[in-house]
């Protein structure tokens, strides 16, 4: 079987994606598949920068806004969507643009992961579970860490549901999870990938990052926070973890003033910006594009990848 044509938009937050794929997937009359492990969620629009109803009229958008905020949902579970998703935009004659900033969803549909379903103990889980909230994340971090450096030291310790996951495959199959990834990798994907990113100086980025935070004060983050809160999403949801939902329940519950907070949603929302950018660095297949000419290169780039 041929392998399928996806054209995929990465970079940190703020970096410009949305509408750099919006003017590729018109370009092309393709449909745009999202890959934000937050923009999945209803009613979380603003802190997540969702894409705005006017642009969601430009272009199609699919894997978007349909998950209820108290919903488990794992890249399993988006990887299987994702690939559903674009076999049926594939089937109707269009491309595929594939984008967000979710590094893991990202790889999970280009290098078509395999999860090993199969290798799952509700039990298991439910102990590791139970052992993680009494021991804490650093005790689960050494514990995986004793098998796993390679996982160890990739996973931040509040992806408790990632730490879990790693030590349950180890136990139930005697291999490594970046092993079991790494094997993945090596085997042939069903896409052939077109990779590009707007390639910002680093003080332009936190800039554009800052600015952003701001945007979504005056758009009312916080009105957003207390309507999910009112809806009875509490801060150990998934969900509720991300950049500028964590930070302003503090602020609703009086932890830290409201200028505090701002500033920690930009701290945050840099740092994060940071591991994205470390992350997608390690991907030689990306095309780096200057940002004064990013459009009209990427549209180039679409062209001739398309047209091969």
């Amino acid at each position: 079987m041929s392998e399928i044509p996806i054209i995929v938009v990465v970079g940190p937050t703020a970096s410009g994606k949305t509408g750099l794929a919006i003017e590729i997937a018109r370009h092309i009359d393709g449909e745009i598949v999202s890959a934000d492990s937050m923009q999945i969620y209803k009613y979380m629009d603003i802190g997540t920068a969702k894409p705005t109803k006017e642009e969601r009229k430009r272009a199609v958008h699919h894997l978007i806004d349909f998950l209820e905020p108290d919903a488990r949902y794992s890249v399993a579970d988006y990887a299987a969507a994702a690939h559903d998703t674009i076999a049926d935009i594939t089937a109707r004659g269009k491309t595929a643009v594939l984008t967000g900033g979710t590094g893991l969803y990202i790889n999970s549909v280009v290098n078509d992961v395999d999860f090993g379903e199969t290798e799952t103990d509700g039990a298991l889980r439910e102990s590791l579970a139970r052992e993680a909230e009494e021991k804490g994340a650093e005790y689960m971090l050494d514990i995986l860490r004793s098998f796993d450096e390679v996982s160890a030291s990739r996973l931040h310790p509040n992806n408790m549901r990632r730490i879990i996951r790693a030590i349950e495959f180890y136990r139930l199959t005697g291999k490594p999870i970046s092993l079991h990834q790494e094997e993945t990798k090596r085997a042939k994907s069903r896409y052939k990938p077109l990779m590009i990113c707007i390639d910002r100086d680093r003080e332009e980025l936190y800039a554009r990052i800052n600015a952003r935070v701001d945007a979504m004060i005056r758009m009312g983050l916080q009105d957003e926070v207390r309507s999910l809160l009112e809806m009875g999403c509490t801060k150990d949801m998934n969900s509720m973890q991300g950049i500028g939902y964590k930070e302003m329940i503090e602020y609703i519950e009086g932890v830290s003033s409201e200028e505090e907070t701002v500033e920690k949603i930009k701290q945050d929302s840099r740092r994060y910006a940071k591991r994205q950018l470390t992350w997608f660095r390690r991907d030689e297949r990306i095309r780096r594009l200057d940002p004064d000419t990013a459009f009209d290169d990427a549209i180039r780039l679409a062209d001739d990848f398309l047209n091969k």
